[in-house]
């Protein structure tokens, strides 16, 4: 088959000890820690979690991740990630949903979508995947230049990743390559140019960032 230009490559993602992970999408979920739905100003905590996409081209292994541009407040969001094969969830990682904040207030003010607050180029960083079933209780955690930001547990979510992909599954036929993020816990924050992020799941391999400088504004 013949096209107008190159295709893009495809993108995918290391597994230990396995071949590398194709992305087909990328499923995101809010608003499933009871704690982060509080401290964004929510007052029912037993909300449906609210689903969205981020493109593949999101993605971003680091070690290095430019600070976007076109936003003054940029947040961190620790997440367990489940990768989908043919036949369901055959790996897991962690992974870090990059919020332009301030973006994606004004779009929830005015009504809209979150696209410009989310799907941002590396604004979904993950690290290596492991295969098996994504842990179900364990602690998770971030840090920024080795201060403590968030700390839950995954027994925390309110819907426990089972229940997501049903609920993903009402809207959306779940295909081999998908990755679901799985929400994240309270203490979400601010990052800066130079920070360094370490995060963790247990029995999930790290995942350590450095925001580089800002990108120049489009």
């Amino acid at each position: 088959m013949s096209y107008l230009f190159d295709p893009a490559p495809v993108i995918a993602l290391p597994v230990e000890d396995a071949n590398d992970f194709p992305v087909n999408r990328i499923f995101c979920i809010g608003q499933n820690y009871a704690e982060h739905i509080r401290e964004m100003g929510g007052a029912d905590t037993d909300i449906e979690p609210v689903i969205f996409m981020k493109p593949a081209s999101a993605l971003t292994l680091g070690p290095d991740v430019p600070y976007p541009p076109v936003t003054t407040d940029l947040h961190h969001e620790v997440e367990l990630v489940a990768a989908l094969g043919p036949d369901g969830v055959i790996a897991a990682g962690v992974g870090i949903d990059l919020t332009r904040r301030d973006l994606q207030a004004v779009a929830k003010k005015r009504g809209g979508p979150w696209e410009i607050g989310k799907a941002f180029e590396n604004g979904a960083v993950i690290g290596k995947l492991r295969t098996g079933q994504p842990p179900a209780t364990g602690a998770i955690r971030l840090t920024v230049n080795g201060t403590p930001r968030q700390h839950g547990n995954l027994d925390q979510m309110n819907r426990k990743l089972p229940e997501l992909l049903a609920l993903i599954g009402r809207y959306f036929t779940l295909q081999a390559g998908d990755l679901v993020f799985t929400g994240t816990p309270s203490g979400v924050g601010p990052l800066l140019p130079g920070d360094r992020v370490e995060a963790e799941i247990d029995g999930l391999p790290p995942l350590s960032i450095s925001m580089t400088d800002r990108k120049a504004s489009p």
